[in-house]
């Protein structure tokens, strides 16, 4: 019987994909991974799970190229079965592996942190050594995505050396970064997201990204919370991406935003209790679909109208890119409603 968690995560490396079949059975073998679209078991084809040990890294081994997340195969028990406590974590993955169940006392306060997600404290350091984006790469990053004017309320901020591994059998790098806060409704710092930065600048090809596998990832606990630009009451906009999100904070500069990061996130935001009325900003793909009728489903159970606006391109930043702000305010003025146009337009 495994004795310490190492050990337990070691065996259901043995069994990596027959516990992929049971726990994301929405899933499908491809080559020597399991392809999927979340931890969470949605269709899809962003997250890979390594079925067996190589060079490039340890079986059981996972990361959602849409998020950043990453993790091993007790962190797909925990979100796959929504489980809290890491003691019925351990014990369902005992369960799985048909081991008996443990005498082990509680789990060291180290172990039960996995249930976060990702370190929340890890996310809160990172933060507090980042330092306001004006004047910085991470400024010049954004103005070069048409976001030159944003009220963003210390959502954002700017790291110069920000680690960056591909995986946990890579060499560190360092790069620059934005900085993006998540939190949750009562404002509570929850996790990170980092965007990895191309010190030379913009380029037509990484639109200013570091030259890197996976340029965009997060940490820390992201279910249900955001990057939030602005404080909601009664009217919110929300959508994935931040540059997204931003280019509508640009153009209704008083109209409170929230970034969930990904389409199954965004399905998955936790809405204020104080309501009314809720924006979900469109992209256009199947993922951006499936999130807004997953959400709008969810607000309008919970009383609150849902409106989805859509971009005339892929999302609101392209759209800002192509066009401009002017022509941006005309085609939101036209999906807001007529009370909500004249409070949150300039």
């Amino acid at each position: 019987m495994p004795r310490d968690i190492s050990e337990l995560v070691d065996r259901l490396a043995r069994e990596a994909e027959a516990a992929c079949r049971h726990y994301l059975p929405n899933g499908r073998r491809q080559g020597g991974y399991w392809v999927v679209g979340d931890v969470r078991n949605t269709p899809g084809r962003s997250m890979f799970v390594r079925l067996k040990d190589s060079q490039k890294g340890s079986a059981g081994k996972w990361t959602d190229a849409a998020t950043g997340e990453h993790g091993d195969l007790l962190d797909i028990i925990r979100e796959s079965r929504g489980l809290v406590d890491f003691q019925d974590v351990a014990e369902e993955a005992r369960r799985f592996l048909k081991l008996p169940r443990s005498e082990l006392g509680p789990l060291p306060r180290a172990a039960r942190r996995r249930s976060q997600g990702g370190s929340q404290d890890a996310a809160a350091r990172l933060y507090s050594m980042s330092r306001p984006i004006a004047g910085t790469l991470a400024e010049t990053y954004l103005r070069s995505r048409g976001i030159m004017s944003l009220q963003h309320d210390g959502a954002l901020r700017f790291h110069p050396r920000c680690r960056y591994r591909f995986d946990e059998c890579a060499p560190v790098e360092t790069w620059p970064a934005l900085i993006a806060r998540v939190s949750d409704l009562n404002d509570r710092m929850t996790g990170v997201h980092r965007t990895w930065l191309d010190p030379d600048g913009f380029n037509s090809a990484t639109l200013g990204k570091a030259p890197v596998d996976t340029p965009r990832r997060a940490m820390g606990n992201l279910l249900g919370n955001a990057v939030r630009f602005g404080v909601a009451d009664d009217v919110l906009a929300a959508g994935e991406g931040i540059e997204t999100m931003a280019s509508l904070r640009c153009a209704l500069p008083n109209l409170p935003t929230a970034a969930a990061l990904s389409a199954n996130h965004l399905a998955a935001l936790l809405l204020p209790v104080t309501l009314r009325r809720l924006y979900i900003a469109r992209d256009a793909d199947a993922a951006g679909e499936l999130a807004v009728a997953v959400l709008t489903e969810r607000a309008i159970a919970a009383g609150v109208e849902a409106i989805a606006v859509s971009p005339r391109l892929g999302d609101f930043n392209e759209d800002l890119r192509a066009f401009g702000l002017d022509q941006l305010r005309e085609l939101l003025r036209g999906q807001l409603g007529s009370r909500d146009a004249a409070r949150f337009m300039p």
